[in-house]
C-alpha cells in the first residue's frame, strides 16, 4: 500500500511540477523578471510621474541600482539554464509533497469506501488548489519581489490554520450527510477569514501594485490548471493499480 502511494505520488507530483514549470515560463517569469528589477532598483515606480496629463506611471525609467543589485543581476542574466532549471526543480519537489497528500486522501477514501474515479479526481485537485492556495490568498496573496509583507510567524500560522479549516471544511460539504455537517462546513471555511490574516498597517513597496495583481492572478490561474491536471493524474494512477 505505502509502495503504491509512494509511486503514485511521484509520477503525479513530477507530472504536474513540470506543466508548473512549463505554466510558469509562459505566463509568470516576465511579471517576476519585471518585479526583480524593481525590487533591485534597475526600475523605479513613479520614477518621472508627471501630474495632470493622466499618465502617472511611468515603469520604465532607470535609476542607479547598488552595486550590490548590478552584481545579482549579471550573475541572474549570466546563468539562465541554471535558475530555469532550479525552477523546474522546485515546482517538481513541491507538487509531488502535494500530490502524496492528495494521493493520501485517495487511499482514506477507498478504505472508506468511496470511489474516486479520473473525473472525480479532477475535482478533487481543485479542492486541493482551493485548500492550499486559492483560500490561503483570499488573505496573503502571492508575494513578488520588491513587496512587503507582516510578521513571517504571524503569516504561517494563519496560512496553515487556513489550509486545515480549508480542507476539513471542504471534506464535510462533500461527505457529510447531515444538516449539522453542512453547518460546521461553513463554519470552518468562514473562520480564517473572519479572523483575518495578519496585515501591515501601512502598505509600501518597490513594485507597482499593477504589477502585483497581475502576477498574483496568473500564480493562481496556473495553480489550478495545475493541481485539476494533478488530481485527474493521482485518481487514473490510483485506479490503475488497483486494477492491477
Amino acid at each position: 500500500m505505502i509502495q503504491r502511494m509512494l509511486a503514485g505520488a511521484l509520477f503525479a507530483g513530477c507530472a504536474a511540477g513540470l506543466l508548473a514549470a512549463l505554466l510558469h515560463f509562459a505566463f509568470v517569469q516576465n511579471a517576476l523578471l519585471l518585479a526583480e528589477d524593481y525590487e533591485s532598483g534597475a526600475l523605479v515606480h513613479f520614477q518621472g510621474a508627471q501630474g495632470g496629463d493622466g499618465h502617472s506611471h511611468d515603469h520604465t525609467a532607470p535609476a542607479e541600482p547598488s552595486a550590490e543589485a548590478v552584481d545579482e543581476v549579471a550573475e541572474e542574466e549570466a546563468s539562465p539554464l541554471r535558475r530555469n532549471a532550479l525552477t523546474v526543480m522546485f515546482f517538481m519537489l513541491t507538487y509531488t509533497g502535494y500530490a502524496t497528500i492528495l494521493v493520501a486522501g485517495l487511499a482514506l477514501a477507498a478504505q472508506m469506501g468511496i470511489a474516486v474515479g479520473a473525473a472525480e479526481g479532477v475535482l478533487w485537485g481543485i479542492a486541493g488548489f482551493v485548500t492550499f492556495q486559492f483560500a490561503p490568498a483570499m488573505g496573503l496573496a502571492p508575494e513578488l519581489p520588491g513587496t512587503v509583507a507582516a510578521d513571517l510567524g504571524e503569516r504561517q500560522v494563519w496560512w496553515w490554520s487556513t489550509v486545515v479549516c480549508t480542507g476539513a471544511g471542504l471534506a464535510l460539504l462533500a461527505y457529510g450527510r447531515t444538516l449539522l455537517t453542512a453547518l460546521a462546513a461553513g463554519a470552518l471555511l468562514a473562520a480564517p477569514h473572519v479572523i483575518g490574516a495578519p496585515e501591515l498597517e501601512q502598505f509600501f513597496g518597490t513594485a507597482p501594485p499593477e504589477l502585483a495583481a497581475t502576477f498574483a492572478a496568473r500564480v493562481l490561474g496556473a495553480a489550478l490548471v495545475t493541481w485539476a491536471f494533478m488530481g485527474w493524474v493521482a485518481a487514473k494512477l490510483w485506479n490503475g493499480k488497483a486494477a492491477a
